[in-house]
């Protein structure tokens, strides 16, 4: 297994490792009680409930999870797990996958994190691994995304550090002879920057359709910022230079101001063949569109909504786009705090309020994340959700119970253009006390027909890092779940179970 050059705060935490990885024999000695205790339940845990839910074919659909990456693979103390994205970075025809790492259990603004890359290969289940960047220059690294910047024909790399900056690596696979997996990637701070608190979100784009690649990103200010006093922050395109290397050559055209944002995603949403940005303000609690008229120029508009669930709040924190009922406008599904995942759909006129319809919920999970895609192979677009676990980060926590807010991971079952206004069928996977799972990417990975969903978990160390959710189909019915480890974060019911 091939590594880059570690910096001597990578090697200090990996001489640290062996304390790490000794604490981590005691909790799983500790958590493997748990399965004991879960015999006594009078309801099955969600995992070991048996599936309903059904491909287009009659067969049962379930699921069973695989570790890309994580501590004990990576022999990093990796936590925190966020943002990731796909492509083929080393030009062998097969995707890779980078993720991110804040590397942190609580909000202590120590500049550590991490950046990992897992190559893909042939087989499905062997990954090459190898870390771009550690430590400050990835000091809580939140979100990632990858693009051609250059233009050389290679795809480079842009993330996100919610304790720090924006930082661009640069593939350097296209000088003859050099491997991308093997050397040290070339990179730089973009100066306009740094010194300016926490980066959320980082998206790649462009914007004018000249083939040249811009950054889009949200600062929020502070890693954990106070949602009344935080005054508005930027939401802005950074223009790279010529040579993407030279830091001093990127400038910033701020698009907007608001509390808290949280969002700052790239879409087409008026279908006129352009990016557009939409934008989220947890501060505020709404989100907005920032329609491309051409030339960099931006109009704003605030998407309002009618028909929202009553004390329920949209944020923005992650949404996905499609034209649900086929009326040829794109629509927004997005979580809602407390636990729902909303449809918005889109109206004739960009000011009139858009009709929010209840696609459905995790309550009282804290649902964080949705991908749509055909999961049941019906050609229509189903949501795959993941929640966000509320209690200890490093611990299972006695005093967790299934009435508390968990890590689920589940999906909602998309039920037809005639009822797709209605409430779609939820399908449970799994609900363990500890669980993040910010981000999906829908991926027949093992090439056999159907999705499966690559995805990062935070919330659990020392069981953070990338997994691997392999849909199952079968004659018969089986578990909704199955677990990558022995010993995990304890599985538990639904809430009333």
């Amino acid at each position: 297994m091939m590594h880059f050059s570690f910096s001597n705060h990578e090697k200090v935490m990996r001489h640290a490792f062996c304390c790490y990885r000794a604490a981590t024999v005691l909790l799983a000695a500790t958590a493997s009680s748990t399965s004991a205790a879960s015999e006594h339940r009078t309801a099955p845990t969600v995992a070991d409930t048996l599936t309903r839910a059904q491909a287009t074919n009659g067969l049962y659909i379930s699921w069973i999870e695989h570790i890309i990456d994580d501590a004990l693979q990576s022999e990093l103390p990796l936590s925190g797990s966020d943002g990731l994205t796909m492509g083929d970075l080393d030009g062998d025809g097969i995707d890779d996958i980078v993720s991110v790492h804040e590397s942190d259990t609580q909000y202590n603004g120590k500049a550590i994190g991490h950046v990992r890359i897992a190559w893909g290969g042939k087989d499905p289940h062997d990954w090459q691994l190898t870390t771009l960047a550690s430590g400050p220059e990835a000091a809580a690294a939140e979100d990632v995304d990858i693009a051609d910047v250059n233009n050389d024909g290679h795809l480079d790399v842009v993330v996100a550090a919610e304790l720090a900056h924006l930082i661009y690596f640069q593939n350097p696979q296209s000088t003859r002879g050099v491997s991308a997996r093997s050397n040290i990637w070339p990179r730089v701070i973009l100066p306009v920057t740094t010194g300016r608190g926490s980066y959320i979100r980082t998206f790649f784009a462009d914007f004018n359709r000249d083939g040249q690649i811009e950054v889009v990103a949200a600062n929020k200010g502070e890693q954990n910022p106070e949602l009344t006093v935080q005054a508005p922050l930027n939401v802005s395109i950074y223009h790279p230079p010529a040579d993407p290397l030279n830091g001093a050559g990127w400038f910033e055209q701020p698009l907007t101001k608001v509390r808290i944002p949280i969002n700052s995603q790239p879409t087409d949403l008026d279908g006129d063949g352009d990016l557009d940005v939409v934008v989220g303000s947890r501060g505020e609690a709404r989100i907005l569109w920032l329609r491309n008229d051409g030339n960099f120029k931006f109009l704003e508009h605030n998407i309002t909504t009618a028909g929202q669930p009553i004390g329920t709040q949209l944020t923005g924190f992650n949404m996905d786009y499609a034209d649900l009922n086929n009326d040829g406008r794109t629509d927004i599904v997005s979580t809602a705090w407390p636990g729902y995942l909303l449809w918005l759909d889109q109206p004739k006129q960009p000011g009139k309020p858009w009709q929010t319809h209840t696609i459905g919920n995790f309550l009282p999970d804290a649902l964080v994340s949705v991908r749509l895609a055909d999961i049941d192979g019906d050609g229509d677009l189903d949501a795959f959700a993941g929640a966000y676990s509320r209690g200890p980060r490093d611990e299972d926590g006695l005093e967790i119970s299934a009435e508390n807010s968990v890590g689920r991971i589940g999906w909602f079952e998309n039920p037809g253009l005639q009822k797709v206004q209605e409430p779609w069928p939820r399908h449970d996977i799994s609900r363990r006390k500890r669980g993040m799972y910010d981000k999906w990417i829908a991926k027949d990975l093992d090439r056999d027909g159907d999705l499966d969903f690559i995805g990062t978990r935070g919330n659990s160390e020392p069981y953070d890092g990338v997994i691997w959710l392999e849909q199952r189909r079968s004659a018969a019915q089986k578990p909704n779940f199955r677990q990558a480890r022995r010993t995990d974060s304890e599985q538990l019911p639904l809430p009333g179970g």
